[in-house]
């Protein structure tokens, strides 16, 4: 944080890119009062009606929002009628204990569950259970959630912000969103990015004052009461921004662009169908990276083999002709599944995951190669595998896929084996590339950068060093993309860095020809490589 005379300017972590100018609005976390505790049958009574009236709320908003914003309300959804979450309040109702009282204990248990993972998406669920304990007390004791008037074009300020808050705000006139904590991985931030509202993260100390604020998405930066020449150079900063994405529209239905007469391919990083929805997603040339380990990150349990089948085969539909790689469960100590991951590791980020875990569980990773077998005859599937550290593990991966193939096909069931790839982000992967006989490679660019710059991707303290330009990173993406070019085989960039127009250039050097982003990033990314080739003379 920097203070230039009366002028506050706070420095966090771009969630969502653009620009907004407005009055800044501070959104308390809901506060609520405590109940007088009646009998054991009175509170149980209380906490279920509470529970039917918070159902009803969050489904009415999923009704009129629609799309992958009901998606992602259906977490919450979820854990209102989770018995594994809901079985010890009612036990402590019914030892004495009043519904507010156990409610709120054992939510504050997931709460802190969810802050202590190392894994960020998961951190950023913290917001969702924060939301949801506070709908639940309010209908407990029949308060009416505080709603503060957000007037158009404002920059909203909170600690934090859960997906439901957000999409009761009005973003039609523009406006911004500015955390003091929060995550760029968090379903807000999906939802900001999906919808075009700027948003900033990790700012630390709010202001306690309102005022004028320009939030600055592209430099991840809030300032409060500009001086005039600030504000006038801001405005032109926003018009350069909004003539860039109305030329990156244009561009993004064009044809491809070429890089020194290569053609750069870009593609798409999703979760799940639903993400194929957003409007850009139809110019993408395939699905460079579909992550599944959320597919797995069920109350009802881990994912039997015709539920992950059906949502492959929907999403090699969707693609036609165009390739899908489909990147197997990816979990581990820092993305904990219940019934599948290890507890207590004392270095999750080093411990038991992704790759590891699924050769440690065969019955389970069995599963989904089954179904992933069985969806590879309806498209142009490839299939990676995560955190891959020495060839020993891809071959024993490979093995594994191959018998299950042979055992479908044995039994009469259409299946195929699919061209099979890792995910290049554990330096030992990147120097020994070589070693590997894989089909293709995907450079993961947020892990690579971690375990190389060896700084927590997810502690803001450390952003500085969680720079994936720093040169140690570029040279092991070089080295990888230049044996993929040896090789004959693909070699694509799924982290943040594929949708950073700013880390085009950096790439492109390093060799990379194809790029997997999330949807909204498209048009940017394709237009600032068209940019680059104008002025490639000077390159």
């Amino acid at each position: 944080m920097s203070i230039a005379s009366a002028t506050l300017i706070l420095k966090g972590r771009t969630a969502s890119w653009g620009f907004a100018h407005g009055p800044l609005v501070l959104v308390d976390q809901a506060r609520v009062g405590r109940r007088t505790a009646g009998s054991s049958a009175a509170e149980e009574r209380a906490l279920r009606g509470a529970l039917a009236e918070t159902n009803g709320q969050i489904k009415t908003l999923a009704s009129t929002i629609g799309g992958d914003a009901a998606e992602i309300l259906e977490f919450q959804l979820e854990l209102l009628d989770d018995k594994a979450l809901l079985g010890p309040i009612f036990a402590a109702i019914a030892a004495g204990a009043a519904a507010d009282d156990a409610w709120s204990r054992v939510l504050a248990e997931q709460i802190a569950h969810y802050r202590a993972a190392p894994d960020e998406y998961l951190q950023a669920r913290a917001a969702d259970l924060i939301d949801l304990r506070d709908r639940v007390l309010a209908a407990l004791n029949g308060e009416l959630r505080a709603s503060v008037k957000i007037p158009a074009g404002a920059v909203v300020c909170a600690e934090d912000l859960p997906p439901s808050r957000f999409l009761e705000i009005d973003w039609s006139a523009g406006g911004g969103l500015a955390l003091s904590h929060g995550s760029a991985a968090s379903h807000v931030a999906m939802l900001a990015r999906a919808r075009g509202v700027p948003m900033v993260v990790q700012l630390g100390r709010l202001p306690a004052q309102a005022g004028i604020a320009l939030l600055d998405g592209e430099q991840a930066t809030l300032e409060l009461d500009p001086p005039p020449a600030r504000i006038a150079d801001f405005a032109a900063r926003r018009s350069a921004d909004s003539k860039g994405k109305a030329a990156a529209s244009a561009v993004l239905a064009g044809p491809p662009v070429i890089w020194r007469g290569d053609r750069v391919r870009l593609h798409i990083n999703i979760q799940d169908a639903a993400d194929l929805g957003h409007p850009d997603a139809q110019y993408s040339d395939g699905i460079g990276l579909m992550r599944t380990e959320f597919l797995f990150d069920d109350p009802a349990g881990l994912p039997d083999e015709d539920k992950q089948f059906g949502i492959y085969e929907a999403v090699l539909r969707w693609a036609g002709d165009r390739p899908v790689t489909i990147r197997t469960v990816d979990a581990g100590g820092d993305k904990p599944i219940r019934g599948f991951t290890e507890d207590g590791e004392m270095n999750p980020f080093l411990g038991v995951r992704g790759l590891r875990l699924s050769l440690k569980r065969p019955e389970i990773f069995a599963v989904q190669l089954r179904a992933l077998a069985r969806a590879a005859v309806h498209g142009k599937l490839r299939v990676m595998f995560p955190m891959v550290t020495v060839p020993a593990e891809f071959t024993a991966a490979r093995d594994l896929f191959r018998e299950v193939v042979a055992q479908l096909l044995a039994a009469g069931v259409r299946a195929a084996l699919p061209e099979l790839g890792i995910m290049v982000e554990v330096p030992a992967a990147a120097l020994t590339i070589d070693a590997f006989p894989a089909s293709f490679f995907s450079i993961g660019s947020n892990d690579l950068t971690q375990y190389v710059m060896a700084s927590d991707r997810a502690n803001g303290a450390l952003s500085a060093l969680s720079d994936p330009l720093n040169p140690a990173v570029l040279e092991l993406i070089r080295r990888t993309a230049e044996h993929g070019l040896r090789r004959g085989a693909s070699v694509s960039l799924c982290g943040d860095m594929a949708g950073d127009p700013r880390c085009a250039l950096a790439l492109l050097r390093c060799g990379v020809r194809e790029f997997s982003m999330s949807p909204p990033s498209l048009g940017r990314v394709k237009q600032a490589i068209a940019d680059l080739n104008l002025g490639a003379s000077g390159d």
